[in-house]
């Protein structure tokens, strides 16, 4: 079997994206390094010896969707259960100080620019690696992400002081077409270096968290919550599309309610 002609099936005939792919190629070699074959027995007592493992409720979810995939292309379509989701909470995101100390802790113009970024808009890393210089309009203050997660549009937006930022940035740095590159190679910015950058300058402010850019989204959602901003507001913002997925930032938010009930408790006496 070319596995070759399928992951092409999944780019051309499906539409998935080159990351999904990617991540589809993960999870048959995980599973051929395992099992010779690909048959009904093969798949079910792998994602049964999966859900008696330790493995997380996105992992499994993601492995039992590729091999339903991959069964769907061989035409003998096999269907597998979902585990429940668990109802996670957001923690250990960081505070409005906590982000001022990393922003005081970058070296360069580059490291503000793109902390700056992340903090103000929330953009995933794939969005960010992937920004081009028009994409930023400095004097709308916004952000026009383009084929974000689901191949969605939309637009977010930043201060004055994140404009400020990446002005600085674009005028000692110059850069062409892509926003971001890597300052050896001059490539495109990638996950892998974004993640070590945060983590420098993590290390360098003082912050005991465990910091990663993934983190920066969800501590806009709650900062803004906390700052009385609406569910909408940031479901749009951050480019969901289910309230559910943004509802989770409010249930994590325990202050946000007792900051909403102090206020608008009725006066009884």
């Amino acid at each position: 079997m070319k596995l070759e002609n399928f992951y092409n099936y999944l780019l051309v005939q499906k539409g998935l994206q080159t990351i999904t792919v990617g991540g589809y190629r993960g999870v048959f070699k995980r599973f051929f390094k395992e099992n010779r074959h690909f048959n009904k027995n093969t798949v079910e007592n792998y994602i049964a010896k999966m859900r008696q493992g330790d493995y997380s409720y996105s992992h499994i979810a993601n492995t039992s969707m590729a091999l339903e995939k991959l069964s769907e292309f061989l035409h003998k379509p096999i269907k597998l259960g979902r585990p429940r989701k668990p109802k996670q909470l957001i923690k250990n995101t960081l505070t409005e100080g906590e982000i001022a100390r990393m922003l005081a802790a970058c070296k360069n113009t580059r490291e503000r620019a793109l902390l700056a970024i992340l903090i103000y808009t929330g953009l995933r890393n794939k969005e960010l690696c992937q920004l081009k210089t028009e994409d930023v309009d400095i004097g709308n203050q916004n952000v026009r992400v383009i084929e974000g997660k689901g191949n969605k549009d939309r637009v977010v937006y930043f201060t004055s002081e994140c404009g400020q930022m990446v002005s600085e940035y674009k005028s000692e740095y110059r850069p062409n077409h892509i926003l971001f590159y890597t300052l050896v190679m001059h490539n495109p910015y990638n996950g892998w270096a974004l993640r070590k950058m945060v983590k420098v300058v993590a290390k360098r402010a003082g912050i005991k968290k465990r910091v990663f850019p993934h983190l920066f989204r969800h501590s806009l959602a709650c900062n803004l919550l906390n700052r009385g901003a609406n569910i909408m507001t940031i479901q749009a913002l951050l480019g969901h599309s289910d309230i559910r997925t943004t509802m989770i930032y409010a249930k994590s938010s325990p202050q946000r309610v007792k900051q909403e009930y102090l206020f608008y408790n009725p006066s009884y006496l």
